[in-house]
């Protein structure tokens, strides 16, 4: 099992280089064709109002075609590209969802609110929402040029945990120390009631991944605190996760799901992959 194909977002910032050697990395390993996709605001109001890319759009994205095409081909990676016709805010954010349905993983870059961001804020959760694939997204700041060797994954038996668990098996089946942390919000917390014995260590293993299970209780602090701070313990290289999937320890289900992703989406310090 292995990715065929990826996409890379690209735009005219200077932490793009560093998810597309990531994403190079990526299609090399797995021989798979990478997609550049330029999505980015327009800065001119022209361009916005009749929904054509103004010249500074133009430019940036064949500065960014050039540079794409010329890593890719010095990696040997088989390349297309694409690019929206203008950089309106809802056309990126609608556009660029769209795109990422045709592949089987997207690769972004964490919103930096103090950075030079020129996408929209709100880009990745919407394409973790709508687009119906995995995300992955690179942290604003670090060098990530390989990731997988030593996942972490967030699992609390959810239909988005347990997408992101299956969307994420070509980079498992690679990896030499995979660690699941199991939630429990308090003692006796997700019993699984009259449900058969499941056990997502026997479906890891029926694909060739052995993991290691941690239970890990929250009482002192927010679920994707202790996380991260684990991740960091174990020396991870990615999280894996789902999106808007329920972490927290409300005893309603729906109460505050998405502000786990949205912490994580803030305060990550390591490639999150995430599904919905």
């Amino acid at each position: 099992m292995s990715y065929t194909n990826l996409l890379v977002h690209l735009d005219d910032t200077e932490r793009c280089e560093e998810r597309l050697t990531l994403a190079l990395s990526l299609a090399q390993s797995h021989g798979a064709t990478l997609t550049g996709l330029f999505a980015q605001s327009e800065s001119s109001g022209a361009g916005i109002v009749t929904r054509r890319a103004g010249p500074a759009l133009l430019q940036a994205a064949e500065r960014a075609k050039e540079s794409f095409e010329t890593k890719a081909r010095e990696a040997g990676v088989a390349c297309r590209w694409w690019q929206l016709s203008h950089g309106e805010y809802g056309h990126v954010i609608a556009e660029t969802t769209i795109c990422c349905r045709y592949v089987d993983l997207a690769i972004f870059g964490q919103h930096d609110p103090n950075g030079d961001n020129r996408v929209p804020a709100d880009l990745i959760e919407e394409v973790v929402l709508n687009a119906g694939r995995p995300v992955l997204v690179v942290p604003h700041a670090g060098r990530f040029p390989r990731l997988g060797d030593r996942p972490v994954i967030a699992w609390n038996g959810s239909r988005e945990a347990t997408r992101a668990v299956n969307d994420a098996l070509p980079l498992l089946k690679r990896a030499s120390s995979v660690l699941l942390l199991a939630f429990h919000t308090h003692p006796g917390a997700g019993e699984g009631g009259d449900v058969p014995q499941v056990d997502i260590l026997e479906h890891l293993a029926s694909h060739g991944v052995t993991a290691e299970q941690e239970r890990l209780t929250i009482s002192t602090m927010t679920p994707m605190d202790a996380v991260l701070s684990r991740a960091s313990d174990h020396g991870s290289d990615l999280l894996v996760m789902g999106g808007f999937g329920g972490y927290g320890g409300s005893l309603f289900p729906l109460f505050g799901r998405g502000s786990n992703t949205r912490q994580i989406l803030r305060q990550m310090t390591l490639p999150v992959l995430l599904s919905h």
